[in-house]
């Protein structure tokens, strides 16, 4: 008999207000990441031993089901982040066949990753937030030290597939990378894909 699917996890998040996703939100954040950014926010998610458990998909549901009425309530659910969530599509199909389908289950991805994975949970995802860096090819290897050939293919699947009216992009202003004009050029870019929601802000480096 194969044993049950397990994933590694950084943080458990509760009680998260319009910061990730629609109403109250629970954030689950996964261990792995396959970029290695110069401003990383959660740098634990690529340490060998920085994971906080590791947990099957009926496990985190035990963790997460105490605040059924608050989702409920609000309109609210789970976000998916990291790390990057989309390396574990087969916990979150998992997670998805048992939770409360009413829940709204968003993503936070930077879609760097095969596109099997991404067509694997798009229809379980309400919401997506798309972290693209920088659509120039130069400035995002720069920053995250990987090639974005798959982020654009798989903007470009989602869009083509009806799923832009669900994805926020976040277009980052990063602090010896880009430029308020690179920016302005990314999203030209994406808008021409059919993307039309969008989250600009400024990388504050500490």
């Amino acid at each position: 008999m194969q044993s049950e699917i397990t994933a590694p996890f950084i943080a458990i998040n509760r009680h998260r207000l319009s910061t990730d996703g629609e109403g109250v939100t629970t954030l689950v954040g996964f261990h792995g990441c396959p970029l290695h950014c110069v401003y990383c926010l959660n740098p634990q998610c690529l340490q060998a031993d920085g994971v906080w458990c590791r947990m099957t998909p009926g496990e985190l549901y035990s963790e997460v089901e105490i605040d059924d009425l608050y989702f409920m309530a609000t309109g609210g659910g789970i976000c998916f982040g990291g790390g990057e969530p989309l390396l574990h599509s087969d916990f979150i199909k998992a997670f998805a066949a048992i939770m409360n389908p009413e829940w709204m289950l968003t993503i936070e991805t930077s879609l760097n990753v095969q596109l099997e994975r991404v067509k694997s949970v798009a229809p379980l995802i309400k919401l997506w937030y798309v972290d693209i860096k920088d659509m120039n090819p130069t400035i995002y290897k720069a920053y995250t030290c990987k090639d974005n050939a798959l982020v654009i293919s798989n903007l470009q699947w989602l869009a083509a597939n009806g799923y832009a009216d669900k994805v926020i992009i976040r277009l980052p202003l990063i602090p010896k990378y880009n430029t308020d004009k690179d920016r302005q050029e990314s999203r030209q870019q994406l808008e021409k894909m059919g993307f039309t929601r969008f989250d600009t802000f400024n990388y504050i480096i500490r």
